[in-house]
């Protein structure tokens, strides 16, 4: 029985409130795919955090690589997962969903506990590092990519000191079948795994001082023009000020995680052999970073930088590879070609090669609507707004049958000329690549 067939029979169509209270105004955090919300088991009043997707393909991909992984006792544990129709306020039909109860983290976020602490030493930031490295290790030996190694996607049990750290959302994990490398040079176009550790790399280094490498320290909202050049270089630095006291075990571990070339890069046993997290000396020095974590913009900051350096990583990854025009079996444009007839967007297909280069072309335009929410960039007397807008209609104008294209412009208020409202540039960004990879499957399926 495959663990796709397993998932299936697991997920119950009986109505997930005749078991459980849904409290739909407490939220626990919120992701890409929407907020976690508060439920309660009727039969034993305990406590679960729920989280609702859209049921499509890549959320049952989503919970059928977490509940692989989640035997493990540093990943959160999936409950059970209900496939229901869902209909909230703001919509004017339900829709199907599904509803995966998991294990309620009452310990809260990474940074958020670091700053509850005052006193975190680095012999705790050593014991986070290595619960978080024996997630990431079973994950990888299950040939699984996290791709979403991030503060607020590691959450302790509960409020006692020893409580366990646990690795969550399964939202960009992605089996590894050796078709994730691609040719260009940065350090994000590397194996998947290879990003998880690469990212773990930048946690540890927040964790010990309280900001991000390839950042200064007064990291604003916007990204430095230089940030691409330091990481490619492995620019960064361990200040004074703040490092004075942090043992050269921990600089080493950091140093060997955040080598640009991938094969230079500490490998996960090499993490959990490090002499940093096997240490018997007391390392109960304090570290600076609980009291930046203090100041909440601080934080925000540090999550938006680390949350862009992954979007670049997941983008990064992507394979694309398109078969010739004749030889797939795309009905859309089998039927232009046989009616001879001239789509609204101008794209004429009239023979084989015009036709693959229209869909490589249709490809390409998704990709300068990612490249323009990751890094905008604006000619002059143009601003990054009008930019957006203008690729954004391109990429449109030849992505016009994509219903998942279609459903996410509606949702961030675009008119067919522009976004009426302001945009979230990095979600943006991450769904317009889930377009990608779909039109991308679409083709490789025929």
């Amino acid at each position: 029985m495959s663990e796709e067939s397993d998932m299936e029979k697991a997920i119950k169509e009986t109505f997930i409130l005749e078991e459980y209270n849904i409290n739909w105004t407490q939220k626990l955090g919120a992701g890409i795919s929407g907020p976690v919300r508060v439920c309660v088991k009727k039969s034993t009043q305990e406590r679960f955090a729920l989280k609702i997707l859209l049921d499509r393909p890549k959320a049952r991909n989503e919970v059928r690589l977490h509940m692989m992984c989640a035997t493990h006792p540093n990943i959160v544990q999936i409950i059970e997962v209900f496939a229901n129709s869902v209909q909230f306020p703001h919509e004017s039909s339900p829709r199907a969903r599904l509803l995966i109860v998991m294990e309620m983290m009452e310990g809260g976020e990474l940074f958020h506990r670091i700053s509850q602490h005052r006193h975190f030493t680095e012999k705790q930031a050593s014991q986070v590092t290595k619960q978080a490295t024996l997630a990431l290790q079973h994950c990888h030996l299950l040939n699984i990519a996290h791709r979403d190694l991030k503060p607020e996607n590691l959450l302790f049990k509960d409020n006692s000191l020893d409580a366990p750290v646990k690795l969550c959302d399964f939202g960009f994990a992605k089996v590894d079948q050796g078709d994730l490398m691609t040719p260009q040079f940065t350090p994000y176009y590397v194996a998947p795994q290879s990003c998880d550790l690469w990212s773990l790399g930048v946690i540890i280094y927040v964790m010990l001082c309280g900001y991000p490498p390839f950042y200064s320290k007064h990291h604003s909202r916007t990204i430095p023009k230089d940030m691409r050049r330091k990481i490619m270089t492995g620019s960064f630095e361990f200040p004074e000020e703040e490092w004075s006291q942090i043992s050269e075990m921990a600089k080493d571990v950091v140093r060997k995680l955040l080598k640009v070339k991938p094969e230079e890069r500490l490998t996960i046993e090499g993490v959990l052999d490090h002499p940093w997290l096997n240490s018997t000396e007391a390392l109960d020095n304090v570290l600076p970073s609980a009291q930046l974590m203090m100041d909440k913009a601080v934080v925000a900051g540090i999550q938006q930088a680390h949350a862009e350096q992954l979007a670049n990583m997941r983008i990064q990854d992507l394979k694309v590879s398109l078969k010739p025009l004749h030889s797939v079996n795309n009905p859309i444009l089998r039927k232009r070609k046989l009616l001879g007839t001239k789509p609204k967007d101008g794209v004429y297909i009239h023979d084989h090669e015009n036709g693959a280069e229209d869909s490589n072309v249709a490809l390409e335009k998704l990709r300068d609507v990612i490249a323009q929410c990751i890094l905008p960039q604006a000619g002059k007397g143009e601003n990054e707004d009008e930019k957006l807008n203008e690729v954004m209609q391109e990429a449109w104008k030849y992505n016009r049958e994509c219903k998942l294209l279609r459903d996410t412009l509606q949702s961030f208020s675009w008119n067919g000329r522009g976004f009426t409202d302001k945009v979230d540039r990095l979600k943006l960004a991450e769904i317009v690549k889930q377009v990608i990879e779909e039109q991308t499957t679409f083709h490789e399926s025929q």
